[in-house]
C-alpha cells in the first residue's frame, strides 16, 4: 500500500496530524484512533476502503504527530471539539465513522451532537465503563475522587514519556499489550508508535498524561441522552475474550435509536487488528 498523505490542521490553537489516503474527491469515511495509539495503526484496514472512499484518520491531541496540550489535560469532550473543528475544517459532507476505544466514544458523543453529519457509526469497544463501574464511580466520595485525580495528574505531568532501549524492547511490550498480532502488524504499530533517540532508544509518541477519567466530564445521563439523539444506524462491536462489558447484556445498547451489537470470538479489545478480515466484511456490509 502507498504511504498516505498527511496535513496539519490548527484546531484549539493545537497542530493536529490527519492522515489519508484514497481519492480526496470520494466520499468520505473518517477512522478515529483510541487512547495511546495513532492513526497509522489503521493501515490495513483503510486499505480496505481506499478503492471507495476518502479515509481520513486523525491524530488526536496528545497522540501521534499531534501536538500536546500544555498543561496535560485531556478532557473527553475537548477531543470531541477537536473532532468537530476537523470535520468543519475539512469541510466534509455527511459520513460515516469508525471509531475504537476512546475514539469511538469521541465519535459517538459527536455523532449526538451532530446527528445530520454521520451516516453510519462503528463503534468498536468505546462506549466507556460499563453501568457496573459507573454506578461505583457515582457512590465514590467527590471530594475523594477529585482528590485523587489531583494526585494522579501531579505524578504524571512531572513524569518523563517513556523510553524503550530497542526496539525489540518496544515490540516485546506490544505483544504483552495484545498476543493476538500478527508479528508484521506489531512492527509496523512499533514504527509509527515511537520516535528514536540521540542515543538509539525509542520514545512513545503519545503523552504519558492521557488516561485517567476526569470526574468533570458529563453526568451519565447526559451521556445516554447523546446515544439516543443518534440518528444514523450504529453498530457496536466487541471482543468476546475483552475485558469490556457486552452493551447488549449490560443494557446499554438499549439507548440507541437504531443499534445492533456484533460479537466477535477469539479477539480481544483491539477487534479490528484480531479478526480484521472478518471486521472489513461486516463493516463493508454495515456501510453498504
Amino acid at each position: 500500500m502507498a504511504e498516505p498523505r498527511t496535513t496539519t490542521l490548527t484546531i484549539s490553537r493545537l497542530r493536529l496530524n490527519i492522515v489519508e489516503w484514497g481519492d480526496p474527491s470520494a466520499p468520505p469515511l473518517i477512522l478515529q484512533h483510541g487512547g495511546r495509539d495513532h492513526a497509522r495503526s489503521w493501515d490495513r484496514v483503510a486499505a480496505a476502503f481506499t478503492d471507495s472512499h476518502r479515509v481520513i484518520a486523525p491524530d488526536l491531541r496528545g497522540h501521534g504527530d499531534s501536538d500536546w496540550t500544555n498543561d496535560g489535560s485531556y478532557a473527553l469532550m475537548d477531543f470531541v471539539e477537536d473532532f468537530a473543528g476537523i470535520v468543519r475544517a475539512l469541510d466534509l459532507p455527511p459520513c460515516p465513522i469508525i471509531g475504537h476505544s476512546l475514539g469511538g466514544n469521541i465519535a459517538t458523543r459527536f455523532a449526538g451532537l451532530y446527528p445530520d453529519r454521520v451516516t453510519r457509526l462503528v463503534n468498536i469497544e468505546g462506549l466507556g465503563d460499563s453501568p457496573a463501574v459507573a454506578a461505583r464511580r457515582a457512590a465514590e466520595d467527590p471530594f475523594e475522587r477529585w482528590r485523587r485525580f489531583f494526585d494522579r495528574r501531579a505524578l504524571v505531568t512531572a513524569r518523563r514519556p517513556r523510553d524503550y532501549p530497542d526496539r525489540a524492547a518496544l515490540v516485546a511490550r506490544m505483544r504483552e499489550t495484545d498476543e493476538r498480532l500478527e508479528p508484521d502488524m506489531v512492527e509496523h504499530l512499533v514504527t509509527h508508535a515511537a520516535r528514536p533517540n540521540p542515543d538509539g532508544s525509542l520514545r512513545l509518541k503519545h503523552d504519558p498524561t492521557v488516561g485517567g477519567d476526569s470526574p468533570g466530564d458529563i453526568t451519565a445521563e447526559l451521556k445516554t441522552a447523546l446515544w439516543a439523539a443518534i440518528s444514523c444506524p450504529v453498530l457496536l462491536i466487541y471482543g468476546a475474550e475483552s475485558w469490556a462489558s457486552n452493551p447488549a447484556a449490560d443494557g446499554r445498547a438499549a439507548h440507541f435509536r437504531d443499534a445492533r451489537v456484533e460479537l466477535f470470538e477469539r479477539a480481544g479489545h483491539w477487534v479490528h487488528h484480531d479478526r480484521r478480515d472478518d471486521f472489513i466484511a461486516m463493516v463493508k456490509d454495515f456501510l453498504s
